[in-house]
């Protein structure tokens, strides 16, 4: 991993990559009241066919050092990945905002995806494993979800920028 000090310049700290994963192991809940300043949101960049971005509000997780998001393959960003699987997912939370580079990659492990639709439930959203075996399904999602299935994909890291948001401050990239 390259480790590079973006606030050098005002003599604060590298982060620490080990600190942040620490952090987002954690959880960082996205219901209402449950983060800051109000709750947590996470933000997934796609690229349009034509180059430009397309950015919307997922719910995404951490879990196994990765990011995870769901999606039908109609929406927006499910078309997007098909033809472009370069992304990038942002959260910020009480301690740092962080950006995530990388690729999303959608799960086609049945087990992988039976993970991820507990560790859905566990953060309260009452998502199961489809007759497929490879989708989940719920009485609900977002409406940017699109309709039932969803699929599960896994963004592959390439890069992480990190600033953070408490004493002693600091901004930092890492390539893997």
């Amino acid at each position: 991993m390259d480790t590079k000090n973006l606030a050098e310049l005002y003599h604060l700290p590298t982060m620490d990559w080990a600190a942040v994963q620490s952090r987002l192991d954690q959880g960082f809940p996205q219901a209402p009241s449950t983060g800051g300043p109000d709750r947590h949101t996470c933000w997934l960049t796609t690229l349009n066919p034509d180059g430009s971005p397309h950015v919307t509000a997922v719910g995404a997780i951490w879990a196994d050092g990765a990011f995870w998001f769901q999606s039908g393959e109609s929406t927006r960003k499910g078309r997007n990945i098909a033809l472009d699987s370069r992304c990038a997912l942002s959260v910020a939370t009480d301690q740092f905002d962080l950006v995530i580079d990388g690729d999303a990659r959608r799960v086609t492990d049945p087990a992988t995806v039976a993970a991820r639709a507990r560790r859905w439930n566990e953060q309260g959203w009452p998502a199961r494993v489809d007759d497929s075996g490879l989708a989940l399904t719920a009485e609900f999602n977002a409406p940017s979800a699109g309709s039932p299935p969803w699929f599960v994909y896994r963004i592959e890291a390439r890069a992480a920028t990190a600033l953070a948001t408490v004493d002693p401050g600091g901004a930092t990239r890492w390539r893997f």
